[in-house]
């Protein structure tokens, strides 16, 4: 080794660097030669911008890809997997196939969501189809549950962006971007509470796409319990679970948190609703993360290859850049949020760019400093310093407590099947391997 590791962060959390001191790497400042830098989602815009930005050398990688934004923005998130699907459904796929109702069979795993101001007249035209639904509003931009508020009328909307007399809303550029959603209103309940999934998700490359699952992520759960009535629609401890917001509840547990391992969740669902449609349940919430991946690794003008021999693209094709930027110098770890409904359904909600590092618990501190153990272990092979050429294929031994979720060279290669098969209720698509009638041809893999 020609030297140690000499790192840069932003981001001044214990789980990160005590795990670069445990490998003895050496903190210099972002202004001296640096090898690996853990930034914050504001530094890594500086440093791929066109007018500040710089060639980072072969021996440099960062947390996150250039435009992240493309999957952790939730509008873009809606925007690049709606474009997928159609996509998909151009080409002819299987994947895209739809039932009776227009409903995607196999791609219908975000809620309905519509961009505000941009679609208003198309929210209001769905909004009075079912004018007893509920919808969710979140801004594009923010996190945490910062600025989310549920709606169940339309002058709720009108009272929060535009003057009741015209019907036009007020300019884009005065307004903030929010995205407005179809509100999951038949969560499924644990002791009467609402919960969603926090599941981490490691990206080393997009293309070919290479992701890993962290096994240990957790359930967030709501401290009072839910209702679905309008009465407590303003309590966001009835629906909102992040920590950030549920911490201040009355009834919060500094102790646990308020989280359950998804270990836990798994028992308890195979002891209540059995284990066959738990496995489905899972299986399903993986190929969501895959799908979603996905739909930024491929070019905005196609959905490529689903069925199509590897690099048989067509010229126009290839001309098009693909949605993700798949800088050579970047690796990045996401943290997924998943809503599971009453019928065991699960819903793609949103990813984050940069999932929450600070320790609300004593066993969250541990999964935290683990999950970023894990996650260098496989970015910065043996702890050497980075040569970002590397195949980024990292050899099983090293994963700890990530598994690898999908991996394209070898979904493209003649063991494919072979390989998808071998995992346990993985090898017929999402939907576990029951096909819809004996009639109808299943999916054989994930790819």
């Amino acid at each position: 080794m020609a030297g140690k590791v000499k790192w840069v962060t932003d981001i001044e959390k214990s789980v990160l660097i005590n795990n670069f001191e445990k490998r003895g790497w050496v903190q210099v400042t972002e202004n001296e030669d640096w090898n690996f830098y853990w930034m914050s989602v504001q530094t890594i815009r500086n440093v791929f911008s066109v007018e500040t930005g710089y060639r980072l050398s072969d021996d440099q990688i960062v947390n996150h890809f250039p435009n992240h934004y493309e999957l952790t923005r939730k509008d873009l998130m809606v925007k690049n997997i709606k474009r997928y699907r159609k996509e998909l459904e151009k080409e002819g796929s299987p994947l895209a196939e739809k039932d009776e109702n227009g409903k995607y069979l196999y791609l219908d795993f975000v809620p309905v969501t519509y961009m505000l101001p941009a679609d208003y007249n198309l929210f209001v035209e769905e909004f009075r189809k079912s004018p007893s639904s509920t919808w969710i509003m979140k801004p594009c931009g923010k996190a945490q549950g910062k600025g989310i508020f549920l709606i169940n009328k339309l002058s709720q909307i009108k009272k929060w962006s535009r003057d009741s007399k015209t019907s036009s809303f007020v300019s884009q550029s005065t307004k903030e971007a929010y995205v407005i959603s179809l509100y999951i209103n038949n969560p499924l309940l644990i002791g009467g509470r609402k919960f969603d999934l926090r599941l981490y998700v490691l990206v080393s490359t997009y293309r070919p796409l290479r992701c890993y699952m962290y096994k240990l992520g957790f359930c967030r759960f709501c401290t009072v319990k839910y209702t679905p009535s309008t009465s407590e629609l303003d309590n966001m401890f009835v629906h909102l679970t992040n920590v950030a917001i549920q911490k201040h509840g009355e009834d919060y547990n500094h102790i646990h948190g308020g989280k359950w391992t998804v270990n836990n969740l798994r028992l308890y669902l195979e002891s209540t609703r059995g284990k066959e449609v738990t496995s489905k349940l899972f299986d399903e919430i993986h190929w969501i993360i895959v799908q979603s991946l996905k739909a930024v690794a491929v070019s905005s003008s196609s959905a490529r290859g689903e069925g199509r021999e590897p690099g048989a693209e067509s010229e126009a094709e290839s001309t098009k850049p693909p949605v993700m930027n798949n800088d050579k110098h970047c690796f990045e770890c996401y943290g997924y949020d998943i809503i599971i409904d009453d019928k065991l359904k699960p819903w793609l909600i949103e990813v984050n760019a940069s999932p929450s590092l600070t320790s609300s618990t004593a066993n969250d501190r541990i999964l935290k400093y683990n999950l970023i153990n894990d996650t260098l272990n496989i970015a910065v092979p043996n702890g050497e310093i980075p040569d970002c050429k590397w195949n980024k294929s990292p050899p099983k031994e090293v994963l700890g407590n990530y598994e690898i979720l999908y991996d394209e060279e070898l979904a493209q290669g003649d063991g494919a099947d072979r390989e998808l098969r071998s995992r346990p209720g993985q090898s017929l698509g999402p939907k576990g391997g029951r096909s819809r009638d004996s009639g109808r041809t299943v999916l054989t893999t994930w790819k």
